[in-house]
């Protein structure tokens, strides 16, 4: 299991957006595609297709430098469907 904390507003996204933790937890440890942040070098994007939820595509935005990782946001991305 991956150790990460979520910011106020990541856990906030959680409940608004219906993500259920253990999509979270598997696009952190298994993600489908890594991107750099184009803002924050400092920052990464974690995407997986979530079968359950008719493989839309989670976006986890992180700071993988922080101990434990920290979850900025995560959304499911509309722009991906369909592509990983």
């Amino acid at each position: 299991m991956i150790d990460f904390a979520l910011t106020r507003h990541a856990e906030d996204a959680l409940v608004k957006r219906k993500i259920e933790t253990k999509w979270l937890e598997r696009v952190l440890a298994s993600p489908q595609r890594i991107e750099p942040d184009a803002n924050n070098p400092m920052l990464e994007h974690r995407l997986a297709a979530i079968y359950e939820c008719e493989n839309r595509v989670l976006r986890v935005i992180i700071d993988p430098h922080s101990n434990p990782m920290r979850v900025i946001t995560l959304f499911f991305d509309r722009k991906m469907r369909g592509k990983l």
